[in-house]
């Protein structure tokens, strides 16, 4: 039985990861602070659904007070999830918690990795906001970076601290940027969760701008395939990867499915433009594709079809 870390075991990618893992029998070391950045009990959910398999342990603590080089210690893969999200909320007053939980936080596992000689792979969740308003569609990872909020800044100067760990150290970093992550478990502040939640209450929806703004969405199970590749494939080390799901929507057209979805309109409202949000997002993925074999699974109707039902127990 191999033994990983999952950081971030309570969150959203992290506990769809973690639990993945442990049902294919390896042993899951969960780290996660549970803040209270949204719902804690949504996290308790997560966590208590990974304490079903006796395979689990969780250490609930802040990262940058645990004594990483005794954790390290045989274990084969981490997959670094937790971070401070949130585009809008990164700036003003909160920013600080971005430093910390984004850059300082990575930097102390890439350090006691240095010393870890068991380690065979680091997968840094990086993000799409590391290319803010890119001027190629589909973007490839060649593209230079320019991203345009404070949350972005604060994950690719992390992401940079994982290549100089592997070129001075030979720390087995991969980083893969994700590209708009949904689907069961999703946080309550991303929009699909918010906007079902929204109509199960009957209330109203914000939308920012004018409606046509695109993302590539990515649901969860394919971004779990790829950590588990990026874990693996020898090739994949000191490299970085687009983790889109195939499928680029304009959020118009978006919420139109949602409503087929869910079988009635949503009220909307549109309100001004969010400061920090790209216009458009499009992963070109042909390099995971090629190094780590990834192929999304999940198309935009069969992955809001699962959202939905699970957002339905949450709040039906």
């Amino acid at each position: 039985m191999n033994t990983h870390i999952v950081t971030g075991a309570a969150g959203f990618i992290g506990s769809n990861l973690a639990e993945t893992i442990l049902k294919q029998g390896d042993r899951v070391i969960g780290v996660d602070q549970v803040n209270d950045y949204y719902d804690q009990n949504l996290k308790r959910a997560n966590i208590a659904n990974l304490k079903k398999y006796d395979n689990f342990t969780l250490i609930e603590d802040d990262i940058q007070k645990l004594d990483w080089q005794e954790l390290l210690k045989g274990v084969g893969v981490v997959y670094h999830q937790a971070a401070q999200a949130g585009v809008r909320a990164s700036w003003g007053d909160g920013f600080r918690s971005y430093t910390e939980r984004n850059i300082n936080a990575t930097q102390i596992i890439l350090e006691a990795a240095k010393e870890t000689p068991s380690l065979q792979r680091i997968v840094y969740a990086s993000t799409s906001s590391v290319y803010g308003n890119a001027e190629t569609m589909p973007t490839p990872e060649t593209i230079c970076p320019q991203p345009v909020s404070p949350y972005g800044i604060t994950k690719l100067a992390a992401e940079r601290m994982c290549w100089l760990y592997q070129q001075n150290f030979n720390v087995p970093v991969t980083a893969l940027r994700y590209f708009t992550v949904y689907g069961p478990r999703q946080r309550p502040d991303m929009a699909f969760h918010k906007f079902f939640k929204a109509s199960i209450k009957d209330e109203t929806i914000s939308i920012y701008g004018d409606g046509q703004q695109t993302r590539d969405f990515t649901f969860v199970s394919d971004a779990v395939a790829a950590n588990l590749a990026a874990g693996s494939v020898p090739e994949a080390i000191g490299e970085v990867f687009n983790i889109g799901g195939g499928s680029r929507a304009v959020l118009m057209d978006v919420l139109a499915t949602m409503e087929k979805v869910i079988g009635q309109p949503l009220k909307k409202e549109f309100i001004g433009k969010a400061r920090g949000d790209a216009r458009h997002t499009s992963a070109d993925v042909n390099k995971a594709k090629k190094i780590l074999g990834y192929n999304p699974q999940v198309s935009l109707a069969e992955g809001l079809q699962k959202e939905w039902e699970w957002v339905q127990t949450l709040y039906s």
